[in-house]
């Protein structure tokens, strides 16, 4: 899926599609930002609801970010990795491991100091704690050959951040905004660079090192 494999016509396109859109959404969002950052009229529609129904109860808040919070996504990393070890795909572990924190890193280096945008007194677009969920999220999309595994970890993902994104606008540490762009902007760096990932291996310099006997057919990741 999406060059981990010879492409397709189709996979191709998807990923640049994918590539494109996350992108472009992502560059675009901060142009609805006012002078000074602040929230924009959408960031108000869905968060002055949000605050209505439940700053009463600042404990659900607590409960739903818990999904978005490293000592739960860096062991479900390193168990999504391990899992693909164990399989004996020593490269799609490596890359499960890799990939979402160097968008993570990418994100807290390049993306965020370029839009600048303050909240408090740190810089809050695109959401980090998004884009490092949506990141290993979508990785392991990307790597997992099963179609019923890639529905179930895009449902399971989607749940998750809808829960992190309301307790994360309950708590005040990001607008929605922000997250939008921690998505679109973790989506087109895992798709980027699993596309790198897979020019590398397919470098004619670079040896094979799975075994040949895990699979008739298996492709070259």
């Amino acid at each position: 899926m999406f060059g981990l494999r010879q492409d397709t016509s189709l996979e191709g396109l998807l990923r640049l599609g994918g590539i494109a859109l996350g992108g472009a959404v992502t560059a675009l969002v901060p142009l609805t930002f006012p002078p000074d950052g602040g929230p924009t009229a959408f960031d108000r529609a869905i968060g002055t609801p949000i605050h209505a129904a439940l700053d009463t109860r600042p404990g659900i808040y607590q409960a739903l970010v818990i999904p978005s919070d490293a000592y739960i996504l860096v062991p479900l990393l390193l168990l999504a990795g391990a899992w693909f070890g164990y399989r004996g795909n020593w490269r799609r572990a490596a890359i499960m491991v890799a990939v979402p924190e160097l968008a993570a890193g990418l994100n807290a280096v390049l993306w965020k100091p370029l839009w600048d945008r303050q909240l408090h007194d740190y810089l809050a677009y695109p959401s980090g704690h998004t884009v490092h969920l949506v990141a290993i999220a979508t990785t392991f999309i990307v790597l997992v050959d099963s179609v019923r595994a890639r529905l179930s970890t895009l449902a399971v993902a989607v749940l998750a951040l809808l829960a992190a994104a309301v307790g994360m606008i309950g708590l005040d540490y990001h607008l929605p905004t922000d997250i939008i762009g921690g998505a679109a902007v973790a989506i087109a760096m895992v798709l980027a660079l699993c596309w790198a990932a897979q020019l590398l291996i397919d470098n004619p310099n670079t040896e094979a090192d799975e075994p040949q006997a895990l699979g008739a057919g298996r492709e070259r990741w």
